[in-house]
């Protein structure tokens, strides 16, 4: 029988099969009550504030650099990107709110661009340095954006390509950029170790590239060079004459002629930036087997039954007010089917299987406070989809685990441990959403960043901290006896548990508005579903890194 009708027919026959046996969300929500109306609008709001900041994150460095990037003949860095990508795909950008207040100075997404897009059909992760703010320098938060974005293409096997304009670290703030473990030089470590397992890592040097810099083209499987444009050295001439007496200019010290004809460190001379790019793309075209390819979904995607934009009215932005995770569900998953498991036992969380854009997901979701009996419903099925090899969704609301000498004598903390074992070893896929709190010993069990979910997102509204409000509020009550100090400690962890703070800092991998959550974890699964064809963290070759590395769960206490 011909592949492709093979496929057709299993395609279908699965979609016989999950239509039968996962029932349809029933949706009881009334869209025109006041408590309706009043949480969408807060959501609206919050979501329109995000938008704004997040456009003026993308501008840059504004006008005025972008001005002069343009009068030296430059395309300004989100114009590369653009034409680097396949016209009308779509850009997975993370971290667009990367380092958000967190200097003196305004650093807007970090002074780097990181993704996942298409390049000449081909999913890859894009790095693009954004010369317009600080010269494309390397802050302690842009080396920490940097590498996560290789920390994904590791995961799911996608080739780099590295977009260069950097004047390297931010000197100023050399001591949490250069010395460390985590610092500037794991940029370099991970592409040799990418390069290593087949993993393509591919630079187009647009601009300067100096000092550690300068070894992203150098630890390129093949780069580009603009002529007359693009700089490769060590030391800029002023460090050049200082050190040696040696009067230099920038071109010949290590312009793109020199590079390309003589030492050997660039691959391909480029015209201008469109030249550069249009190499680049040609080069992501020819790499074959490397890299691995895109698998389609087994099921034929199906739209949900309830229109996403129901979800601001739905949870809006007060954490104290309840909502029913299945009406998120709904909103999200094909068809807006679900087969729940175990809906009767432990029902303040709630697990189930389903399909989102075609492919299948484990979701575990939290409708209040974890009991025992929750968190050894949830260790059951993350048990399940590791040994299925289904990947793992969790929608977070949580305020943590139940506490109290009932809960004690119970057993709370041992069977809070099992949940977080079962996260911690779960050898799938893992992708978290924050769609509301995640407080407490809670964000372990419902994978927070520390459980290494493929992917983290929060919802604009979100929070992340030791304790709920409430909670925190009576400690400080308790511990503190002075007022006003109270007050001001209150006020400033409430602030650092915002979305907002987490994102600047990378604790996530972006905000994203809830009517893109569906789309959102739809890429994600797509990434994790791939065929790779390298030596992953635990895979042989022909093995996805998640592939049956038969580690198991260790010892559960019982």
């Amino acid at each position: 029988m011909h592949r492709a009708l093979q496929h057709s027919i299993r395609r279908n026959f699965l979609n016989i099969r999950r239509t039968y046996h996962a029932s349809v969300l029933p949706s009881l929500i009334s869209t025109s009550s006041p408590e309706f109306t009043a949480k969408a609008e807060a959501m609206d709001e919050l979501v329109a504030d995000l938008e704004a900041k997040t456009a003026a994150a993308r501008v840059g460095g504004g006008a005025k650099a972008a001005e002069r990037m343009r009068s030296k003949g430059k395309k300004l860095p989100r114009e590369r990107l653009s034409l680097l990508l396949d016209p009308h795909t779509p850009f997975l950008e993370l971290s667009s709110l990367a380092a958000h207040e967190v200097y003196p100075d305004n650093v807007p997404g970090a002074g780097l661009i990181t993704g996942i897009g298409r390049i000449s059909g081909r999913e890859c992760v894009i790095v693009v340095n954004d010369a317009t703010v600080k010269g494309g320098s390397y802050y302690p938060i842009t080396v920490k954006k940097h590498i996560r974005a290789q920390e994904i293409a590791r995961e799911h096997g996608l080739p780099c390509v590295y977009v260069v304009e950097s004047g390297g670290a931010a000197l100023p703030h050399q001591a949490n950029v250069f010395p460390d473990k985590e610092h500037f030089g794991r940029i370099f470590y991970n592409m040799a170790q990418m390069s290593a397992l087949g993993i393509p890592q591919i630079a187009i040097v647009h601009g300067i590239s100096v000092a550690g810099g300068a070894y992203v083209p150098a630890m390129a499987d093949e780069n580009i060079i603009v002529r007359e444009q693009g700089h490769i050295f060590l030391a800029g001439p002023p460090l050049v004459k200082a050190a040696t007496g040696e009067e230099v200019d920038e071109e010949t010290l290590g312009g793109g002629l020199m590079h390309s004809s003589e030492s050997g460190v660039t691959d391909h001379l480029a015209r201008d930036d469109e030249h550069a790019i249009a190499i680049a793309r040609g080069i992501v075209g020819d790499l074959g087997k490397a890299g691995g390819r895109t698998v389609p979904p087994p099921a034929v995607p199906e739209d949900p039954l309830y229109p996403a934009r129901e979800l601001h009215g739905i949870v809006g932005t007060d954490l104290r007010q309840a909502f029913d995770m299945r009406d998120v569900i709904a909103r999200v998953v094909d068809g807006s089917r679900f087969r729940e498991f175990k809906k009767e036992y432990g029902p303040t969380v709630v697990t189930g299987f389903a399909n989102i854009h075609g492919y299948p997901v484990g979701i575990v979701a939290n409708n209040g406070i974890l009991f025992s009996q929750s968190a050894l419903k949830a260790t059951h099925f993350i048990e399940l989809c590791s040994q299925r090899q289904i990947p793992l969704l969790f929608l977070v609301n949580v305020t943590g685990y139940m506490v109290g000498s009932k809960a004690e004598k119970g057993g709370i903390a041992k069977d809070g441990a099992k949940m977080v074992r079962a996260v911690a070893c779960a050898d799938v896929p893992k992708l978290t959403v924050i769609v509301g709190g995640s407080y407490g010993a809670g964000n372990y069990g419902m994978c927070g960043r520390a459980y290494s979910p493929r992917f983290l997102w929060m919802w604009p509204n979100a929070k992340v901290s030791v304790m709920g409000p409430g909670q925190l509020s009576q400690v400080m009550a308790t511990v503190s006896k002075d007022p006003t100090k109270h007050s001001s400690l209150k006020d400033e962890i409430e602030q650092q548990s915002t979305a907002l703070y987490a994102s600047a800092r990378l604790w996530d991998d972006g905000i994203i508005k809830p009517t893109d959550t569906r789309d959102t974890v739809g890429l994600a699964l797509a990434l994790t579903a791939r065929e790779q064809n390298y030596g992953g963290p635990t895979g042989p070759r022909g093995q996805t890194t998640w592939e049956g590395n038969g580690k198991g769960f260790g010892v559960f206490r019982m």
